[in-house]
């Protein structure tokens, strides 16, 4: 996995897409994983019968968790995670394809030099925009900078856009 550092990105940049085939196993996988034993994500009786809902959906620990993939994958390694917000206005179901969308929105450094990149995400299933995602994320400045190492003053994660 190559590491991207704050010299290598610009404004306007948009990120390559990621496309996840979602499958049954997916969403139960993500529910356990979670702890959400809610049975609208793995009970596909319960879920069309009581919600109403065409399958078992993916929960929203688990959609956070495929942002923050993105998010990491894009960045390499040293990428850390100082914010994310999402807003979740529809369901992902087995058979669709989630595919992620992202663009850089602003570039910069804090005052502790730590390097810090904003980016809108989104994922679409076909026509629809299923999720949307803000989020700051600190990358290095340099090759032998690690956002990782930061602690107390020298961490100052701001609010994403």
């Amino acid at each position: 996995m190559s590491q991207i550092t704050l010299g290598e990105v610009s404004v306007g940049d948009e990120l390559p897409e990621l496309a996840i085939d979602v499958t049954p196993t997916t969403v139960v996988l993500g529910a356990l994983a979670t702890r959400d034993w809610r049975p609208m994500h793995h009970d596909k009786d319960f879920a069309q019968d009581r919600n109403g809902t065409k399958h078992v959906f993916i929960n929203t620990p688990h959609n956070a968790a495929y942002f923050e993939r993105y998010i990491t994958d894009w960045t390499g390694p040293r990428g850390r995670l100082g914010k994310i917000q999402f807003r979740m206005s529809d369901s992902v179901f087995p058979g669709d394809e989630m595919v992620f969308h992202g663009k850089v929105e602003a570039v910069g450094t804090d005052d502790a030099g730590c390097g810090w990149v904003d980016l809108t995400i989104w994922l679409t299933v076909g026509d629809v925009v299923p999720t949307r995602c803000n989020a700051r994320v600190a990358i290095p400045v340099s090759a032998d900078d690690n956002p990782w190492k930061r602690k107390g003053d020298a961490w100052q994660p701001a609010p994403a856009n």
